[in-house]
């Protein structure tokens, strides 16, 4: 298992494909059989910083295709109090899948506002000293604030637009990746623009070097 993880700077203009790219990258490494794709975006709606999960799976609530299948939303989050009779409730109704856990997350100070990636499970509640049960088998965190001594008021003050930069970069991510998969069975664009007509390009591979990686 590739146990690398990848810091994607979410303000630079192509970071949605740079995502994309290592996602796709991190699939190689994901050796057992799935049908259905699962995302199981962590946090509250009642605090800003932690609400990075359930804006994502808003987001992607929207975009959904037969296939996949998203856990937390604004209005239905998952947190550390329902996390595990959630995770009961994943495993039994998509036993061939593929977990993509995304969560909010707090880290260095030059690594505000990137997004970190790989493969293998997410130990969510771990900035904020929380034991809950790993999950996923590809892991999404967006690095909402600095880490420090005070990491939950970190969380109730961080910026309302970070976590939507950094959400909005993740969705799209998600959708270069799995949209092109199985026409669409996956993912599809939520909408179409009057008077635009659809982009016939498709998502291509992006060099390495341009990534961070620990």
């Amino acid at each position: 298992m590739d146990k690398t993880i990848y810091y994607i700077d979410s303000s630079h203009t192509d970071a949605a494909r740079k995502l994309s790219c290592v996602l796709k990258h991190c699939l190689i490494s994901v050796h057992h059989p799935w049908e259905d794709l699962v995302f199981l975006c962590i946090g509250s709606d009642r605090i800003t910083g932690d609400s990075l999960g359930p804006v994502c799976g808003q987001q992607l609530s929207c975009m959904t295709g037969p296939g996949c299948f998203v856990y937390g939303t604004l209005s239905d989050p998952v947190h550390a109090l329902n996390l595990t009779e959630t995770l009961t409730t994943i495993l039994s109704r998509h036993p061939l899948s593929l977990l993509i856990a995304i969560d909010a997350s707090l880290g260095a100070e030059h690594h505000l506002g990137f997004i970190s990636a790989g493969t293998g499970p997410l130990l969510p509640g771990a900035g904020v000293r929380k034991e809950l049960p790993a999950v996923g088998d590809l892991f999404i965190t967006g690095i909402v604030n600095q880490a420090g001594m005070f990491d939950r008021f970190l969380l109730q003050t961080t910026r309302l637009s970070t976590v939507i930069s950094l959400a909005s970069t993740i969705t799209r991510g998600m959708f270069y990746t799995f949209a092109p998969m199985e026409n669409g069975r996956y993912l599809h664009a939520p909408f179409q623009e009057k008077g635009r007509k659809k982009s016939s390009v498709h998502p291509t591979m992006q060099d390495f070097t341009a990534f961070y990686v620990s």
